[in-house]
């Protein structure tokens, strides 16, 4: 498998985090990658993140929104769904750059959902269009997670 180079930027292109991650697929308009926690256990109050948990994550450039797939590390099973409303990422041979937009979907395994940081989406500095493509984005992964249609 080929490694590639995460970057997290925030909504004004500056980066927040980066990690490696291994490629798994790849098409003209996505990268489906491999990639572990790589901070301490997180507690986010709905899910506990835990080094070393795997995600299989879905970044996409003609979308504005990716998924990620998280798996437990002690028992391979299926936590659920982050999804993350972004642009559309830049994918080249070596890094994916994606700039979030603050808004996230949780969906578990089970089908319960919630929305994370409406609240910081709703201050952000965005063009209406933006915004507009954002929330229906949301809307789309809403939709996709009550079908069970999320990507594994």
């Amino acid at each position: 498998m080929n490694g590639i180079i995460v970057y997290k930027l925030d909504a004004d292109g500056r980066q927040v985090w980066q990690y490696p991650a291994a490629v798994l697929q790849r098409t003209r308009n996505y990268v489906r990658l491999e990639a572990f926690f790589n901070r301490e256990d997180l507690d986010l109050g709905f899910v506990v993140f835990k080094e070393g948990d795997r995600f299989v994550e879905y970044f996409y450039n003609d979308r504005w929104y990716n998924v990620f797939a998280v798996y437990d590390r002690d028992d391979a099973g299926l936590k659920g769904w982050y999804c993350n409303i972004c642009r559309p990422a830049e994918l080249s041979d070596s890094a994916v750059r994606c700039e979030d937009l603050a808004l996230d979907l949780w969906a578990t395994a089970g089908g319960d959902m919630v929305v994370l940081d409406e609240n910081e989406f709703a201050i952000l500095d965005l063009s209406p269009q933006d915004r507009e493509k954002g929330l229906k984005a949301m809307t789309q992964l809403t939709r996709m997670a009550a079908e069970g249609k999320l990507p594994k």
